[in-house]
């Protein structure tokens, strides 16, 4: 479980102006470092080489970096544009994010100013013949991470933007996220299965005007308020939430100290949108609606839509894979009480939008109640239930849109299917089944 200081800090670095700061400040400081290191140097070096040739050089290098930094911002920027038109706006954030892109754009901002700073000092006469020289050694190292930068960026360009490269990266994010959640179902503290019957009657409600989403939920933070004053914390918005003035974050019992709740409203950062990192089900609507926009009539893209019901079953496979796998969460944070995620809520995420945009495609249907076939198998009844019930909405859909009696009986043989089959068995085996924990 991240703190919130570490999260902001995470999210700072993730910026394209924070990596191209620390590298324009890295290339001013090479550059002034030649001035330090000329005087420290005790060996004679080779003093031919003039000013003008590495002024030459730093030239060249100037007005190319610069020109190549502006080529590179604004083929970033049709990136950024082609996804949100063809992909999805949410999934925008994450190529801002690409680390490739920025130490790129980064790398030749860094050499441009050490350019610039190189030029300066050398019209100043700051630089000795000794300082010319490392001067020169160092601008060849420049250009030789320019030359296999450029490579890179050549390389990735062609892939930046694209449909298939931008649903992977919206995977990885959701993966990323879900296996994290899997392992952590309440982020470190205790469960609260039913709220209803779980908050004491006393309890109070904490209230944060601010409108938007609960982006994280710092567990640790809470649990040290409710340490410090021997009480306890129901947390009854996760990451995702949407909260308003009428929506309390959490309740708190033997704490009524103002300072006290102020602390445990900080512990929720809410802003304008949602997030990835702790928010499993942001990653599963956002692989929706790329499938729902490809079934759009304006697009009519029923693979790209098949290709995100294939990723919604990995996607909710490797949370039952981590469910299984980890023994009982260790709990961290025993005065903090937070929801588990619903399984049903992360099926409603992914495939009801699926199931009513592709409900006059047999292709689509097809193939929506095979993958719920696949996940109802997982030996796990909440999966299978989920599974069942969606299947059982998307043939309602799909009778009512198609128009093609043999396509209804062929989905409801796939439904029938689907409801009497069983898990799997377990393969017999002589070796003990050993858990994380062990």
């Amino acid at each position: 479980m991240m703190s919130r200081w570490r999260w902001v800090f995470l999210q700072m670095t993730r910026r394209l102006w924070m990596r191209a700061a620390l590298f324009a400040v890295l290339g001013v400081g090479t550059a002034l470092a030649a001035i330090l290191v000329q005087n420290i140097i005790p060996w004679d070096l080779p003093t031919n080489l003039g000013a003008d040739s590495v002024d030459r050089i730093l030239n060249i290098l100037a007005s190319s970096m610069l020109a190549v930094t502006t080529f590179s911002l604004s083929v970033m920027i049709a990136a950024y544009s082609a996804a949100t038109n063809n992909v999805t706006p949410r999934a925008t954030k994450l190529l801002m994010q690409d680390t490739t892109t920025q130490n790129v754009l980064a790398t030749f901002v860094g050499s441009f100013l050490f350019s610039l700073v190189g030029i300066v000092a050398l019209s100043t006469g700051i630089y000795g013949e000794r300082g010319r020289v490392v001067l020169f050694i160092v601008t060849l190292a420049v250009i030789v991470l320019i030359a296999v930068t450029i490579l890179r960026w050549i390389d990735h360009l062609s892939r930046l933007g694209r449909m298939g490269e931008t649903t992977d990266r919206v995977e990885q994010a959701a993966t990323k996220a879900i296996l994290a959640r899997a392992a952590s179902p309440t982020l470190g503290a205790k469960p609260l299965i039913d709220a209803e019957n779980t908050i004491p009657a006393e309890a109070v409600p904490i209230f944060r005007k601010k409108i938007g989403y609960v982006q994280h939920l710092d567990v640790g933070a809470l649990n040290a308020v409710a340490e410090k004053h021997e009480g306890e914390i129901y947390v009854v918005c996760l990451p995702g939430a949407f909260v308003h003035h009428a929506q309390p974050l959490a309740w708190v019992t033997g704490i009524d100290d103002e300072g006290a709740e102020d602390s445990i409203r900080a512990a929720f950062t809410i802003a304008e949108e949602r997030t990835f990192d702790q928010d499993p089900r942001f990653g599963l609507a956002v692989m929706a609606e790329i499938g729902s926009r490809a079934l759009s009539p304006a697009t009519n893209d029923s693979g790209t839509a098949i290709d995100v019901i294939g990723r919604a079953v990995r996607l909710l496979a490797n949370w039952k894979r981590i469910e299984n796998e980890d023994a009982e969460e260790e709990v961290r944070f025993p005065r903090v009480f937070v929801p588990p995620l619903d399984p049903e809520d992360m099926f409603d995420d992914i495939f009801s939008p699926l199931a009513r945009d592709g409900a006059g495609l047999i292709e689509i249907q097809i193939r929506l109640l095979k993958a719920l076939s696949a996940l109802a198998r997982m030996d796990d009844e909440t999966f299978r239930s989920a599974a069942i019930r969606h299947a059982r909405l998307a043939l309602s859909r799909a009778e009512a849109a198609l128009p093609v009696e043999e396509e209804k009986e062929a989905l409801r043989t796939l439904y029938e299917e689907l409801k009497s089959q069983t898990p799997p068995r377990r393969p017999a085996t002589s070796m003990p089944v050993r858990r994380r924990s062990e």
